[in-house]
């Protein structure tokens, strides 16, 4: 059975927000998880929803439900999902923009996980844990393409030497603001978490090493449809990087900064998301041992871009 509160309040709050109030209230629960219950609709003011930022007023009735807990292991769900290769030890898979990776706060159900124990019928291996069944690597939640997925314990295991290792080939298109200065760019620099904003990465002097190979595909207006070639692995590397070259992912709403404006408001473009597309995958088959690579067409958003930005 739900949980379910109701409090009256009693002095207005014409500075306060909602969530703040709330976590006042209920100290064992946390702001963020207040957010998550206003958002959801799980908190009503005289019965109706509103926003985090609402300014509790005397008299107004707050009703708190508290869900249900998520179960522990993900479940399986009718996701649809765009298989590139498969076999009975690994799949790719061209995941789509907006899909997250697996389950996390707030992301507790339609997830690629959920769509995979579906598709696999709980055939996936189990080093990733309860959480992350068959998840070798990641891709942001807006970035689509290629990614490859262990059905069991010994091809995951395989699969993640050649990530650590460096023996996988990993190939991206980028749709990036303004033009970079030559055809061809080497960026090799130390990342790390950003000492002040810690939910971005930045280039710092004692991070790790991290090496990306640009070409230039195609001059565009403003703008420029760029291959990276990853040589490792860092969090936001590819986009990191492209700030750093002062040619930022269209529609990167962390590392975007001037430039970003600069090319919305030259182009008049507004991006649906981050205009990165992991768009070919390269690696050993850890059964057979025979060299794969896997491509996955650019989706239509990115299609619709590009041909949007080529006009004159």
């Amino acid at each position: 059975m739900n949980r379910r509160k109701t409090l009256r309040v009693e002095i207005s709050q014409p500075q306060g927000r909602l969530d703040k109030f709330l976590q006042k209230q209920f100290p064992d629960t946390s702001r963020g998880a207040f957010q998550r219950f206003i958002q959801d609709g799980d908190v009503r003011v005289d019965g109706k929803k509103v926003k985090t930022t609402h300014h509790p007023r005397a008299g107004e009735e707050i009703i708190i439900t508290w869900p249900e807990p998520e179960p522990a292991e993900a479940q399986p769900e009718n996701i649809p999902l765009e298989v590139l290769y498969e076999d009975d030890r690994l799949l790719v898979i061209n995941k789509l923009a907006g899909l997250v990776v697996h389950p996390a706060a707030g992301h507790a159900r339609g997830t690629l996980v959920n769509a995979l124990l579906h598709h696999c019928a709980g055939q996936l291996s189990g080093v990733g844990g309860v959480a992350r069944p068959g998840i070798v690597h990641r891709l942001d939640k807006d970035t689509s393409g290629c990614l490859v997925v262990a059905k069991d314990d010994s091809a995951h295991h395989a699969l993640s030497a050649q990530f650590a290792n460096r023996k996988t080939t990993k190939i991206y298109q980028a749709l990036v603001c303004g033009q970079p200065r030559k055809e061809r760019l080497t960026v090799k620099v130390p990342i790390a978490r950003h000492p002040v904003h810690r939910k971005k990465m930045a280039i710092v002097e004692r991070g790790r090493d991290s090496h990306t190979d640009f070409r230039m595909l195609e001059a565009l207006r403003d703008s420029a449809l760029m291959e990276a070639a990853l040589h490792t692995g860092r969090t936001h590397q590819i986009r990191v990087h492209l700030q750093h070259l002062g040619c930022p992912l269209v529609g990167d709403p962390v590392y975007g900064g001037r430039p970003a404006r600069q090319f919305a408001q030259s182009t008049g473009y507004e991006a649906p998301r981050q205009m990165l597309h992991a768009a070919a995958l390269g690696f050993t088959h850890p059964l057979s041992g025979k060299k794969m690579e896997v491509n996955a067409p650019l989706p239509a958003d990115f299609v619709d871009a590009v041909n949007f930005l080529k006009s004159r």
